[in-house]
């Protein structure tokens, strides 16, 4: 049972990359989406592909949320700036690039 709730936990954050795409446009003063050309920071495209983030941390979503949540390296930190639908639906844009 507890498993069964968790799954529904984990189905109800589910992120909407096209709600992303709008809150990106936030972070897209800074970061490329349709290349991975530096703007301010690194551009994004293919960021779920890659194997490391600049930190050197594996990419996964926990990873990508944490410097979403952090910032860091000039990059300021979003934690409580957005919802955690907001960064649920970010992570689900970032996953599409």
């Amino acid at each position: 049972m507890l498993a069964a709730g968790s799954a529904a936990a984990v189905a109800a954050r589910a992120g909407e990359a096209a709600k992303g795409k709008e809150v990106f446009q936030q972070c897209a003063v800074c970061h490329n989406a349709d290349s991975t050309e530096k703007k301010v920071g690194p551009g994004l495209k293919g960021l779920f592909k890659k194997d490391k983030l600049v930190n050197g941390k594996k990419v996964t979503e926990a990873t990508v949320r944490a410097k979403i949540d952090d910032g860091g390296n000039g990059m300021p930190g979003y934690k409580d700036m957005l919802s955690d639908q907001e960064k649920d639906d970010l992570i689900a844009y970032l996953k599409t690039l």
